[in-house]
Protein backbone atom coordinates (compact mmCIF):
# COMPACT_ATOMS: atom_id res chain seq x y z
CA UNK A 1 0.00 0.00 0.00
CA UNK A 2 0.85 3.49 -0.39
CA UNK A 3 0.88 6.46 2.15
CA UNK A 4 -1.62 8.18 1.88
CA UNK A 5 0.21 11.81 2.36
CA UNK A 6 3.48 11.08 -0.01
CA UNK A 7 2.71 7.63 -1.98
CA UNK A 8 5.54 6.25 -0.69
CA UNK A 9 5.46 2.74 0.61
CA UNK A 10 3.44 2.86 3.72
CA UNK A 11 4.36 0.82 6.84
CA UNK A 12 1.58 1.28 8.65
CA UNK A 13 -2.46 1.45 8.86
CA UNK A 14 -3.83 3.35 11.14
CA UNK A 15 -7.66 2.17 11.63
CA UNK A 16 -8.64 4.57 13.93
CA UNK A 17 -7.62 7.19 11.56
CA UNK A 18 -8.01 5.34 8.49
CA UNK A 19 -4.84 6.17 7.21
CA UNK A 20 -1.81 4.95 5.40
CA UNK A 21 1.32 6.18 6.30
CA UNK A 22 5.20 5.76 5.12
CA UNK A 23 8.08 5.52 7.42
CA UNK A 24 8.94 9.08 7.78
CA UNK A 25 5.03 10.32 8.27
CA UNK A 26 3.93 7.57 10.63
CA UNK A 27 7.42 8.67 12.82
CA UNK A 28 5.93 12.30 12.53
CA UNK A 29 2.77 11.59 13.30
CA UNK A 30 4.04 9.65 16.54
CA UNK A 31 6.21 12.38 17.20
CA UNK A 32 3.57 15.16 17.46
CA UNK A 33 1.23 12.71 19.42
CA UNK A 34 3.98 12.25 22.42
CA UNK A 35 5.30 16.00 22.41
CA UNK A 36 1.53 16.88 22.59
CA UNK A 37 1.10 15.18 25.74
CA UNK A 38 4.50 16.83 26.92
CA UNK A 39 3.37 20.35 26.37
CA UNK A 40 -0.30 19.48 27.66
CA UNK A 41 0.98 18.29 30.99
CA UNK A 42 3.61 20.49 31.10
CA UNK A 43 6.63 17.46 31.53
CA UNK A 44 9.38 19.56 30.59
CA UNK A 45 11.14 21.63 32.52
CA UNK A 46 14.47 23.23 32.27
CA UNK A 47 16.83 22.09 34.45
CA UNK A 48 15.18 18.42 34.18
CA UNK A 49 16.81 15.34 34.88
CA UNK A 50 15.03 12.80 33.35
CA UNK A 51 15.44 8.75 33.99
CA UNK A 52 13.77 6.39 31.37
CA UNK A 53 11.77 3.49 33.26
CA UNK A 54 14.00 0.47 31.80
CA UNK A 55 12.67 -3.19 31.49
CA UNK A 56 14.20 -3.76 27.97
CA UNK A 57 10.93 -3.82 26.15
CA UNK A 58 10.16 -1.82 22.97
CA UNK A 59 8.37 0.65 24.83
CA UNK A 60 11.24 1.47 26.74
CA UNK A 61 13.43 1.36 24.01
CA UNK A 62 11.20 3.64 21.89
CA UNK A 63 10.84 6.08 24.94
CA UNK A 64 14.47 6.41 25.68
CA UNK A 65 15.41 6.90 21.88
CA UNK A 66 12.56 9.61 22.04
CA UNK A 67 13.62 11.36 24.81
CA UNK A 68 17.36 11.55 23.55
CA UNK A 69 15.75 12.83 20.13
CA UNK A 70 13.55 15.49 21.78
CA UNK A 71 16.49 16.85 24.01
CA UNK A 72 19.54 16.58 21.68
CA UNK A 73 19.68 20.16 21.46
CA UNK A 74 18.71 20.57 25.31
CA UNK A 75 22.32 21.10 27.61
CA UNK A 76 20.21 21.47 30.62
CA UNK A 77 18.37 18.31 30.38
CA UNK A 78 19.69 15.46 31.46
CA UNK A 79 18.74 11.80 30.20
CA UNK A 80 19.51 8.46 32.00
CA UNK A 81 17.68 5.20 32.65
CA UNK A 82 16.92 3.34 35.77
CA UNK A 83 16.86 -1.01 35.10
CA UNK A 84 15.56 -3.12 38.14
CA UNK A 85 16.79 -6.56 37.83
CA UNK A 86 14.00 -8.78 39.80
CA UNK A 87 15.97 -12.03 39.62
CA UNK A 88 14.45 -14.05 37.84
CA UNK A 89 14.72 -17.34 36.88
CA UNK A 90 14.76 -18.12 33.38
CA UNK A 91 14.40 -14.41 32.06
CA UNK A 92 16.14 -11.69 30.54
CA UNK A 93 19.57 -10.75 31.29
CA UNK A 94 19.33 -7.58 32.65
CA UNK A 95 22.06 -6.38 30.90
CA UNK A 96 20.42 -6.65 27.81
CA UNK A 97 17.94 -3.46 29.00
CA UNK A 98 21.61 -1.96 29.98
CA UNK A 99 23.02 -2.28 26.64
CA UNK A 100 19.97 -0.32 25.10
CA UNK A 101 21.22 2.44 26.46
CA UNK A 102 23.95 2.91 23.94
CA UNK A 103 23.43 5.86 23.30
CA UNK A 104 26.03 8.81 23.98
CA UNK A 105 25.63 10.35 27.22
CA UNK A 106 23.30 8.23 28.43
CA UNK A 107 23.53 6.75 32.00
CA UNK A 108 21.78 3.00 32.85
CA UNK A 109 21.41 2.95 36.42
CA UNK A 110 21.01 -0.70 38.16
CA UNK A 111 18.95 -1.17 41.01
CA UNK A 112 18.19 -4.99 42.44
CA UNK A 113 15.36 -6.78 44.08
CA UNK A 114 18.12 -8.76 46.21
CA UNK A 115 20.16 -5.98 47.17
CA UNK A 116 17.66 -3.44 48.47
CA UNK A 117 14.87 -6.04 50.46
CA UNK A 118 16.63 -9.36 50.67
CA UNK A 119 14.60 -11.61 48.14
CA UNK A 120 14.67 -11.45 44.42
CA UNK A 121 11.22 -12.07 42.72
CA UNK A 122 11.52 -15.95 42.29
CA UNK A 123 11.48 -16.07 46.17
CA UNK A 124 8.71 -13.84 46.38
CA UNK A 125 6.73 -15.74 43.98
CA UNK A 126 7.77 -19.27 46.43
CA UNK A 127 6.67 -17.23 48.75
CA UNK A 128 3.00 -15.89 48.26
CA UNK A 129 2.14 -18.11 45.19
CA UNK A 130 2.15 -16.65 41.14
CA UNK A 131 -1.27 -14.43 41.80
CA UNK A 132 -0.10 -12.37 44.95
CA UNK A 133 3.81 -12.42 43.51
CA UNK A 134 2.43 -9.34 40.63
CA UNK A 135 1.34 -7.51 43.06
CA UNK A 136 4.42 -7.06 45.26
CA UNK A 137 6.92 -7.37 42.51
CA UNK A 138 5.11 -4.06 41.55
CA UNK A 139 4.95 -2.54 44.60
CA UNK A 140 8.56 -3.11 44.88
CA UNK A 141 9.60 -2.72 41.75
CA UNK A 142 8.15 0.85 41.94
CA UNK A 143 8.95 1.81 45.65
CA UNK A 144 12.97 1.21 44.10
CA UNK A 145 12.52 3.19 41.53
CA UNK A 146 11.21 5.80 43.47
CA UNK A 147 13.75 5.33 46.39
CA UNK A 148 16.77 5.40 43.41
CA UNK A 149 15.52 8.09 41.42
CA UNK A 150 15.30 10.43 44.81
CA UNK A 151 19.35 9.32 44.95
CA UNK A 152 20.47 10.05 42.11
CA UNK A 153 18.90 13.29 41.59
CA UNK A 154 16.49 12.61 39.19
CA UNK A 155 13.54 14.82 38.72
CA UNK A 156 11.09 13.18 36.95
CA UNK A 157 10.39 9.07 35.91
CA UNK A 158 9.54 8.51 32.02
CA UNK A 159 7.37 4.96 31.73
CA UNK A 160 6.65 3.60 28.44
CA UNK A 161 2.92 2.70 29.01
CA UNK A 162 1.04 3.18 25.80
CA UNK A 163 -2.54 3.97 25.49
CA UNK A 164 -3.53 0.44 26.06
CA UNK A 165 -1.94 0.27 29.12
CA UNK A 166 -4.10 3.34 29.87
CA UNK A 167 -7.19 1.96 28.22
CA UNK A 168 -6.75 -1.34 30.66
CA UNK A 169 -5.78 0.37 34.04
CA UNK A 170 -8.96 2.88 33.05
CA UNK A 171 -11.14 -0.40 32.62
CA UNK A 172 -10.27 -2.45 35.17
CA UNK A 173 -10.97 0.01 37.50
CA UNK A 174 -14.29 0.94 36.56
CA UNK A 175 -15.14 -2.90 36.92
CA UNK A 176 -13.37 -2.54 40.19
CA UNK A 177 -15.16 0.19 41.41
CA UNK A 178 -12.28 2.32 42.27
CA UNK A 179 -13.55 5.98 41.09
CA UNK A 180 -10.85 8.21 43.72
CA UNK A 181 -7.88 6.01 41.35
CA UNK A 182 -9.90 7.53 37.95
CA UNK A 183 -10.48 11.07 38.90
CA UNK A 184 -6.91 11.61 40.91
CA UNK A 185 -4.53 13.22 38.97
CA UNK A 186 -0.41 12.07 40.16
CA UNK A 187 -0.02 12.75 43.62
CA UNK A 188 3.63 13.98 44.09
CA UNK A 189 5.44 15.37 47.10
CA UNK A 190 8.96 15.39 48.83
CA UNK A 191 9.14 11.72 48.94
CA UNK A 192 7.30 10.98 45.47
CA UNK A 193 9.25 11.28 42.12
CA UNK A 194 6.66 12.51 39.22
CA UNK A 195 6.21 9.81 36.45
CA UNK A 196 5.29 10.80 33.36
CA UNK A 197 3.81 9.11 30.30
CA UNK A 198 4.69 10.33 26.64
CA UNK A 199 3.32 7.71 24.63
CA UNK A 200 0.07 7.59 26.87
CA UNK A 201 -2.13 8.34 23.53
CA UNK A 202 -0.25 5.85 21.46
CA UNK A 203 -1.40 2.29 20.43
CA UNK A 204 0.93 -0.25 21.11
CA UNK A 205 1.45 -1.39 17.80
CA UNK A 206 2.72 2.01 17.01
CA UNK A 207 5.31 2.47 19.89
CA UNK A 208 6.38 -1.27 19.01
CA UNK A 209 6.88 -0.28 15.16
CA UNK A 210 8.69 3.19 16.36
CA UNK A 211 10.66 1.09 18.48
CA UNK A 212 11.83 -1.56 15.74
CA UNK A 213 11.99 1.35 13.29
CA UNK A 214 14.42 4.14 15.66
CA UNK A 215 15.40 2.14 18.44
CA UNK A 216 16.30 -1.66 16.19
CA UNK A 217 13.81 -3.33 19.14
CA UNK A 218 10.94 -5.67 18.25
CA UNK A 219 10.95 -7.07 21.33
CA UNK A 220 7.26 -6.85 22.84
CA UNK A 221 7.20 -9.17 25.65
CA UNK A 222 5.67 -8.51 29.01
CA UNK A 223 7.69 -8.46 32.17
CA UNK A 224 7.04 -11.41 34.69
CA UNK A 225 4.35 -11.29 37.47
CA UNK A 226 2.64 -8.16 36.18
CA UNK A 227 -0.80 -9.46 34.45
CA UNK A 228 -3.02 -11.67 37.36
CA UNK A 229 -6.21 -13.43 36.09
CA UNK A 230 -8.54 -10.17 35.84
CA UNK A 231 -5.65 -7.46 34.18
CA UNK A 232 -5.58 -10.51 31.57
CA UNK A 233 -9.40 -10.58 31.14
CA UNK A 234 -9.99 -7.35 30.56
CA UNK A 235 -7.01 -6.56 28.20
CA UNK A 236 -8.16 -9.42 25.92
CA UNK A 237 -11.46 -7.99 25.92
CA UNK A 238 -10.38 -4.29 24.82
CA UNK A 239 -7.95 -6.02 22.26
CA UNK A 240 -11.46 -7.81 20.52
CA UNK A 241 -13.76 -4.79 20.88
CA UNK A 242 -11.11 -2.84 19.56
CA UNK A 243 -11.08 -4.84 16.32
CA UNK A 244 -14.41 -4.13 15.88
CA UNK A 245 -14.66 -0.39 16.86
CA UNK A 246 -11.51 1.20 16.71
CA UNK A 247 -11.67 4.24 18.67
CA UNK A 248 -12.55 2.64 21.87
CA UNK A 249 -9.29 2.67 23.79
CA UNK A 250 -9.07 6.51 22.61
CA UNK A 251 -12.50 7.39 24.14
CA UNK A 252 -11.27 5.65 28.18
CA UNK A 253 -8.22 7.82 28.01
CA UNK A 254 -10.73 10.79 26.84
CA UNK A 255 -13.38 9.42 30.06
CA UNK A 256 -10.14 9.99 32.52
CA UNK A 257 -9.06 12.68 31.26
CA UNK A 258 -12.97 14.11 31.44
CA UNK A 259 -13.06 12.77 35.31
CA UNK A 260 -10.07 14.56 36.58
CA UNK A 261 -11.14 17.76 34.97
CA UNK A 262 -14.92 17.73 36.35
CA UNK A 263 -14.54 15.40 39.71
CA UNK A 264 -11.49 17.22 41.22
CA UNK A 265 -12.94 18.68 44.02
CA UNK A 266 -13.73 14.81 45.40
CA UNK A 267 -10.23 14.42 45.45
CA UNK A 268 -9.80 16.41 48.70
CA UNK A 269 -12.04 13.51 50.42
CA UNK A 270 -9.74 11.19 49.74
CA UNK A 271 -7.80 10.14 52.75
CA UNK A 272 -4.29 9.28 51.47
CA UNK A 273 -1.72 7.05 53.06
CA UNK A 274 0.20 8.55 56.38
CA UNK A 275 3.71 7.56 54.08
CA UNK A 276 3.44 7.91 50.53
CA UNK A 277 -0.01 9.81 49.86
CA UNK A 278 -1.60 7.11 47.96
CA UNK A 279 -5.45 7.08 48.46
CA UNK A 280 -5.86 5.09 52.31
CA UNK A 281 -6.89 5.40 55.48
CA UNK A 282 -3.67 4.78 57.75
CA UNK A 283 -0.75 2.65 56.08
CA UNK A 284 -1.40 1.80 52.56
CA UNK A 285 -1.17 -1.75 51.45
CA UNK A 286 2.05 -0.54 49.06
CA UNK A 287 3.62 0.51 52.28
CA UNK A 288 2.67 -2.64 54.19
CA UNK A 289 3.80 -4.85 51.77
CA UNK A 290 7.20 -3.11 51.44
CA UNK A 291 7.88 -3.75 55.24
CA UNK A 292 6.59 -7.00 54.77
CA UNK A 293 8.85 -8.01 52.09
CA UNK A 294 11.91 -6.19 53.75
CA UNK A 295 11.47 -7.79 57.12
CA UNK A 296 11.30 -11.19 55.60
CA UNK A 297 14.32 -10.76 53.47
CA UNK A 298 16.52 -9.58 56.38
Amino acid sequence: MQCDKCRREAVLFQEYSGQHLCKQHFEADFERKAKHEIRSHHWLSPGDHIAVVLPGDANSSALLCFLKKLTSSRRDIQISAISVDEGRRDYRDPGIAQGITGLPGVECIRVSFAEKTGMTADEIADWKGIVLAGTYCRVIRNYLLNKTAIERGVTKLSSGDDLDDMAVSVMKNILQGNPEILIRTDLTGPGKIPVIHPFIAIPKKEVALYSALCAGSNDIFRRPFTSGPFETDVREMLDNFTLRHPATKYALMNLKKNLESTCFTKVDSVHTCERCGEPAEGICVSCRIIDEVTSHGS
